[in-house]
């Protein structure tokens, strides 16, 4: 395993411990509705995850291992912003922050900081490092990127309806005002 493997690695496990960690200051959610179908998608991608490093397709100088330094640079610049872009939109959504398609109790619609750009950010940085970890150690992160950025579209989709219907007033405007996940674009 080279350097930067492992520094990707340890940022990986860090930025998913503070997760865990910052979760037990969200607010309760309403209701279960989606939990299951949650669950299990993430089972699943956890699944994949930990297939693909008992198989060291992820780890293994092999094939689809990034050669390049400059796609490697590039891939851990990718890696850092959207690890970054997660955790300020994680920040800024405070104790309104919950599981994918979960509702909040007493929820509020947050506009600032990244969410003033893009409507789902956490999701949109989370499919970033993965694909900025793709091109710095292995392709086969991408596979990784496609599964779970398949869910965040999904999870975004339901969501906003959920949005939609606790801000029917202000949720439209802002809406039309961001993007979903890529600035500019989508």
């Amino acid at each position: 395993m080279r350097v930067l493997d492992l520094v990707i690695l340890a940022m990986w496990v860090l930025f998913w411990l503070y997760w865990l960690a910052s979760a037990a200051s969200a607010k309760s959610s309403r209701s279960p509705s989606n939990l299951s179908m949650g669950i299990g998608l993430r089972v699943v991608a956890f699944l994949l995850i930990v297939l693909l490093l008992r198989t060291n397709v992820i780890t293994e100088n092999s094939f689809g291992a990034v050669e390049s330094p400059v796609a490697r640079g590039v891939g851990f610049g990718l890696f850092i912003l959207g690890l970054a872009l997660a955790v300020w939109a994680r920040v800024f959504l405070g104790r309104n922050w919950g599981t994918p398609m979960s509702e909040k109790v007493d929820a509020t619609l947050v506009t600032t900081g990244p969410y003033r750009y893009i409507r789902h950010p956490i999701y949109a940085g989370l499919i970033l490092a993965m694909v900025g970890t793709a091109l710095a150690v292995t392709i086969y992160w991408l596979i990784v990127a496609l599964v779970l950025g398949i869910y965040f579209v999904y999870s975004a989709s339901v969501e906003e309806r959920t949005m939609s219907r606790l801000f029917p007033t202000t949720y439209p405007a802002y809406k039309k005002s961001t993007h979903m996940l890529i600035p500019f674009i989508l």
